[in-house]
């Protein structure tokens, strides 16, 4: 999941109150990720699979994503979803090895349901979560009934939401990659759809970077950041052994470049660095209007089809979902949208 700069960064805990009239880019295959891990068959003998219809089909993205979105829209808080397309082909080395630990999961959590050892099928079930094009589409079409806008990234969603942020069209963008800073997003909200959640016994709180002072407070520029990303190892290069965040914030600051440091310690410079740097620093984007991120209408009646009666979500989940669509003044009497027609 990117390039880890937890090290570099200041973090600041926010309220999402003051999210309140922004626009937020959210990267949505992390956040369904995060819905398909959590939301799952917990019961003594279950697969620990995310939770599905009676059909079979996948509904945790959907639950987490109503309940988070709504939660939003009743803050003022605008979302826009951003969507990952194809990946960089220099990426392809990092998905291979992502696919090989998948088929390893995919084995022990078989074995382990063919034993009865049920808590670790459930341990492995997380590790085989795959969000399906199925999965996409349904995302799509719920967000499209809620007039929540979307957008399919030319390449890396999280680079998509951030070169849109540049431009000014969105004022956040929300993700657990820190490679969204690498990408140049002015700020960074990680934990957003988990804010106010348990974990490991606290409670989880949305954190707000600013790229400007991470960038003054360890005295770098953005490409120098990139560079030291490239050391430490991302998904499109390992990195260089033995150097972390600490030894390699060193080294960028005294000699400059990774070509400078690699002439130094006498090693390798990395293979298609150029490649990757253009990556991070000029990042492919989808070109998106201003007309197009305006929110759209809620279809009440279309919500209710799909959700309830297509998906079999409970009459208390719609509710608490219209709640707060009324709460937003998102739901009107009269007309399609009205509240108070069913």
């Amino acid at each position: 999941m990117g390039c880890n700069l937890r090290d570099l960064a200041t973090a600041e805990d926010i309220n999402l109150a003051e999210l309140k009239g922004k626009r937020v880019g959210i990267d949505a295959f992390l956040t369904a990720f995060q819905f398909l891990t959590t939301i799952r068959d917990r019961s003594p003998t279950g697969d620990g699979g995310p939770l599905r219809d009676s059909k079979g089909r996948t509904v945790a993205h959907l639950m987490g994503i109503l309940t988070r979105t709504t939660t939003m829209l009743s803050l003022g808080i605008q979302p826009v979803f951003i969507f990952d397309g194809p990946s960089p082909e220099l990426k392809a080395d990092e998905l291979a090895a992502r696919r090989a630990r998948r088929l390893e999961a995919e084995a022990a959590h078989k074995q382990a349901l063919e034993d009865g050892d049920y808590q670790t099928a459930q341990k492995m079930a997380q590790r085989i979560v795959h969000y399906s094009p199925e999965m996409v589409e349904d995302t799509k079409q719920m967000l499209d009934l809620l007039g929540v806008r979307w957008v399919d990234a030319a390449a890396e969603g999280e680079g998509q939401a951030a070169v849109m942020a540049v431009k000014g069209q969105l004022d956040v963008v929300a993700t657990q990659d820190w490679d969204a800073l690498l990408y140049g997003s002015p700020v960074l909200v990680r934990n957003l759809m988990s804010d106010g959640s348990k974990r490991h016994g606290r409670t989880v709180r949305a954190q707000k970077i600013i790229l400007s002072e991470m960038l003054a407070e360890h005295d770098l520029s953005r490409e120098q950041l990139v560079d030291l990303a490239i050391m430490i190892g991302t998904d499109f290069h390992p990195g260089l052994k033995g150097i972390g965040p600490k030894t390699g914030i060193k080294l960028i600051k005294s000699l400059g470049t990774i070509e400078a440091i690699c002439e130094e310690k006498d090693r390798d410079i990395p293979e298609r660095l150029d490649e990757i740097r253009e990556i991070f620093l000029n990042h492919p984007s989808t070109e998106v209007g201003d007309e197009a991120l305006k929110p759209g209408q809620v279809d009440v009646k279309g919500l209710i089809q799909f959700l309830q009666e297509e998906r079999e979500f409970s009459q208390r989940r719609i509710d608490e979902a219209l709640t707060k669509l009324r709460k937003a003044n998102l739901v009107r009497e009269g007309g399609q949208t009205s509240l108070f027609s069913f």
